[in-house]
């Protein structure tokens, strides 16, 4: 499906500009997301920035974009401040509470995470004493990872991970929007020349690098 064929719809519907208003109606104010409330007011000094025409897309488009990546980075600070904890390894710990002891490379698919990247994801999980290796009794070539009482105490106080607040939203948009947001960004990241970079779905600033 073209992007084109997407948007038609919205259009016809008067969705898209709808869609619209309601992001900017965002402006200026603290929303509640991922279980904080953000600062999605203009940046500092930005009294001086003139108001961008809602003509000119390519600055609208980098005005959203420089939104987004504020939003994450608050998100991954207060969870690091607040918690002591990152996103990924946030995620990791929800994945083993849902699913159970896990071998550290089924997490590394169930969090679409490296499997040396996931190595070092629980390596300081279990620093913190958030979850435990055991040996598997019958094969002891396999180590199972679980969390502790003292990772669920984390899990219950932590707020909920961004990309499920964002995915909880989503879910609740009819699906034409959701292919039309999905194509409009798969596009964008074709014109930034950015499809050969590697990236989980997870929303935390930084590399995923193996954590040292």
């Amino acid at each position: 499906m073209e992007l084109a064929d997407c948007m038609k719809p919205l259009y016809d519907a008067g969705r898209l500009s709808d869609f619209t208003d309601r992001n900017e109606k965002l402006t200026g104010r603290r929303q509640i997301f991922g279980g904080f409330k953000m600062d999605v007011s203009p940046e500092k000094n930005s009294s001086a920035i003139q108001e961008i025409p809602k003509g000119s897309y390519d600055l609208r488009i980098l005005q959203a974009l420089r939104r987004i990546i504020r939003a994450v980075d608050s998100h991954s600070h207060k969870l690091a401040t607040q918690h002591k904890i990152t996103g990924p390894q946030l995620a990791a710990l929800l994945t083993i509470k849902e699913s159970g002891p896990l071998t550290s490379a089924s997490l590394a698919k169930k969090v679409y995470l490296s499997p040396s990247t996931v190595v070092g994801i629980i390596d300081r999980l279990e620093e913190k004493k958030l979850v435990e290796r055991n040996r598997d009794s019958k094969d002891r070539r396999l180590v199972y990872i679980s969390i502790t009482p003292e990772g669920h105490k984390l899990i219950n106080a932590a707020p909920s991970l961004l990309q499920d607040t964002l995915s909880n939203a989503l879910a609740e948009l009819p699906e034409i929007e959701q292919v039309t947001i999905t194509l409009a960004l798969e596009k964008l990241v074709e014109l930034m020349e950015a499809g050969h970079i590697g990236a989980a779905p997870v929303l935390e600033t930084g590399l995923f690098a193996p954590e040292k």
